[in-house]
């Protein structure tokens, strides 16, 4: 397992060495999205709504969106079983019209059981600035199934959570000068000073001129004037393609949960001795039955009988020679012969001895 393991991820190290996109590892200055949230209320439900007894908030939007349409309930016993109140998010993509559309997720906020076939009735989305950005209605799709009889209930995914595809049309644009820009800059997606500053490299080589300048380890800036392009658009659409191999640090993540250990493709180990073993407590019963002989008086009693044995299970000491690449370092480590849970503690001894030469994160 642990073979299979590390070889794929000697696969996946010596696959970053190849070059990449420049549009794949940066995020252009201008060029993001924005969050939109909104509340709302889902009808048609079959009998899966909120209890309105617990979910009050529900019956108030209800009172309002139904005096908006003309019908005034202020005062009635109006506790339908098909409504449920949700919030409502979505992302404002960059650059988006009016006019456009955009997808939008449905979550349930009160005791719903299932949006399953529910109608999200028209829903204002906002965004940070509380001003109205677009507009959501449609049928749910949603992501689970839940029956439910008398003695027993199922329930696979998640059905009090769904999507709307294309359900939000976009109202406002968000506003701003891109085309304005004097100066574009690119922010890393991990910062890096090679990293930028092969960027900086990369992009000057393709125009033949100092366009761009490496600020720090996350930003690139790029002179839109000094490109003689149009407009940053068009510098942009020209810089996205380039390649640039990226560096990285040597970074070493294990996952305690699922046993899993990632490494990168240049962490180093430093020649070290690892000893690992397990103890084992094993405490047996064999109860022995004593009969009294035939025709002879007494009674049947039960003797306990117990054995307990300690064992010590294993490999004594290795020793890791100290390993000049990953494939080493895989060897090394592959000599231990141990699970991956194991290793994740030998690993973690490995990092408190000073010899594992890479950042060590643990989730």
């Amino acid at each position: 397992m642990i073979r299979f393991l590390l070889a794929l991820i000697l696969m996946a190290g010596a696959a970053l060495a190849e070059p990449i996109r420049i549009k794949d590892l940066v995020e252009f200055d201008g060029v993001r999205g924005n969050d939109l949230v909104g509340y709302g209320l889902v009808v048609g439900l079959n009998g899966t709504g909120d209890g309105l007894r617990n979910a009050p908030f529900t019956e108030e939007i209800m009172a309002n969106l139904l005096e908006r349409l003309g019908a005034n309930v202020t005062g009635e016993e109006f506790r339908p079983k098909n409504v449920a109140a949700v919030f409502v998010t979505a992302q404002l993509p960059p650059f988006a019209r009016a006019g456009g559309r955009i997808d939008v997720t449905v979550s349930a906020i009160g005791d719903a059981k299932s949006l399953l076939g529910g109608t999200l009735v028209m829903t204002p989305l906002n965004g940070a600035d509380g001003q109205i950005y677009a507009v959501a209605q449609g049928t749910i799709i949603a992501g689970g199934v839940s029956a439910t009889g008398e003695a027993a209930s199922v329930t696979q995914g998640v059905p009090t959570a769904g999507v709307i595809p294309s359900g939000a049309r976009v109202e406002r644009e968000v506003e701003f000068d891109f085309a304005g820009l004097p100066v574009l800059r690119l922010a890393l997606k991990a910062a890096d000073f090679t990293t930028a500053a092969r960027i900086e490299q990369a992009v000057n080589g393709e125009f033949g001129a100092r366009v761009a300048e490496m600020q720090d380890a996350g930003t690139v800036a790029v002179d839109i004037g000094a490109t003689g392009m149009r407009s940053p658009a068009h510098v942009l659409a020209r810089i996205e393609g380039i390649l640039v191999e990226p560096e990285t640090r040597a970074r070493v993540v294990v996952d305690q949960r699922s046993g899993t250990i990632v490494m990168g493709a240049d962490v180093r180990i430093s020649r070290v001795a690892v000893a690992q073993g397990n103890l084992t407590l094993r405490v047996e019963e064999s109860p022995l039955v004593v009969q009294p002989n035939p025709f002879a008086e007494g009674e049947t009693v039960v003797v306990p009988r117990s054995s307990a044995s300690i064992g010590k299970d294993g490999k004594g000491l290795a020793e890791v020679q100290g390993g000049t690449d990953l494939a080493e370092v895989v060897a090394g480590l592959n000599a231990l012969g141990v699970a991956p849970h194991d290793m994740i503690d030998i690993l973690k001894s490995i990092n408190a001895a000073g010899a594992l030469h890479a950042e060590f994160v643990v989730n």
